[in-house]
């Protein structure tokens, strides 16, 4: 493959005569070494830029717009499959999926089957669940219900524990929780813990010995504190945390991803009445009381020094609009090269999968190319047209 530019994933720039060499789904030389021998194809890919495949580290694929957790897997599972062909379209080649409140492990199905190339998308690292205390925000019961529970909910030692087993069994990739409540459940705060120290402590260390990543929804400081304290690896949200926690995040090597640009969609629409109509009550009430420490969110993550990871929050809007958090990200004050590695060298970091978000000889074949240099113009990456994953085009320009 040859390109105008490419980008290795960590670098400070473009650099110029990209000239990589795949074989059997890896990048076999980079570089003046890859030379194309005897009966190598060849793909000119002309002014381009070449970069690592795109990683969106936090999506929900099992609750897709237009559906319902009522309604049944097959449909749920069918609607799940445009937005996974948009993803790798757009050069997510991998993507973390952070469960919900589905009884059945959708994203796990959605992950073995793309990986068997019976459906196209990204590669799926997946939670099954998002594990919730009773009235927090993965309970989706009805009061009106009945005895009926909606979610993964536990509450206690015992039953956080056997939940977390429980998804090991469905064969989790991660393992997700709500520290706090959110902003999208009726029956919680965000700026409130919902789960003990001790039942904290149970859920990550049952986890950890099964070897599974702990990933939490988490909004401010208590409950950071408490997922810090537990030894969780990925902090989700973080909207009202405070800079000292912030730090706290970087010290302790937690990886945070802060999902920005969901949170400008719901502070430019607190206003409009449409939006709201068919949402959750109380959300609209949460998000006025918290907005003036919603709008400073993005300075603030900004300025920290934890590892950021890419993600969106793809799910509470249409997938397809995931390349925003791009331009959401520069916006509210980070280098390019910063929000360029958070989508590749250290998303992959966060993943514990060396081999993906760079160009490097043995590393997985995962190739994007834009049409520009992304240093530049952040907004090149709503321009991918060339797509690779493990070897193999998914898109190509023309």
């Amino acid at each position: 493959m040859t390109a105008a530019r490419w980008w290795d994933g960590t670098g400070d720039a473009v650099q110029p005569g990209a000239r990589i060499l795949v074989c059997g789904g890896k990048i076999e030389k980079v570089g003046r070494e890859a030379a194309a021998g005897h009966g190598v194809r060849v793909l000119d890919l002309g002014e381009r830029t070449v970069l690592p495949g795109l990683i969106d580290c936090h999506v929900h694929l099992s609750e897709v717009a237009n559906t319902a957790l009522t309604d049944a897997l097959s449909l749920r599972t069918l609607a799940a499959l445009a937005p996974l062909r948009e993803l790798l379209a757009a050069g997510f080649t991998t993507v973390r999926d952070l469960g919900g409140a589905s009884q059945e492990p959708l994203a796990v199905y959605l992950r073995d089957a793309t990986a068997a190339g019976s459906i196209p998308g990204p590669r799926l690292l997946v939670a099954p669940h998002l594990i919730s205390a009773r009235a927090g925000h993965g309970d989706r019961t009805s009061l009106a219900a009945g005895a009926t529970e909606l979610g993964a909910v536990a509450d206690g030692v015992d039953e956080v524990v056997r939940h977390v087993r429980s998804d090991a069994r469905h064969r989790a990739d991660w393992i997700k929780f709500a520290a706090t409540g959110g902003m999208t459940s009726p029956s919680d705060a965000p700026d409130r813990p919902t789960y003990t120290q001790a039942e904290l402590d149970a859920l990550v260390g049952v986890a950890t010995d099964l070897g599974l990543p702990c990933a939490t929804h988490a909004f401010s400081d208590e409950g950071i504190r408490r997922a810090v304290s537990a030894g969780v690896r990925s902090v989700e949200h973080a909207c009202l945390a405070t800079p000292d926690v912030l730090e706290l995040l970087a010290r302790s090597g937690v990886y945070l991803v802060p999902t920005l640009h969901v949170v400008n969609i719901f502070l430019e629409q607190i206003d409009n009445d449409d939006f709201w109509h068919d949402k959750v009550p109380e959300s609209r009430e949460k998000l006025a009381r918290h907005a003036d420490t919603l709008r400073r969110h993005g300075r603030r993550v900004s300025t920290c020094t934890a590892r950021v990871a890419f993600g969106t929050d793809a799910g509470m809007f249409p997938h397809a609009d995931n390349w925003r958090e791009f331009p959401a990200m520069t916006s509210a004050g980070f280098t390019a090269h910063r929000v360029l590695t958070s989508a590749t060298s250290i998303a992959a970091d966060l993943l514990d999968r060396p081999d993906l978000g760079r160009i490097a000889r043995g590393a997985t074949a995962d190739l994007i190319a834009v049409p520009s240099d992304p240093f530049r113009d952040i907004e090149a990456l709503h321009h991918v047209d060339f797509v690779m994953r493990t070897g193999h085009i998914h898109r190509a320009p023309g």
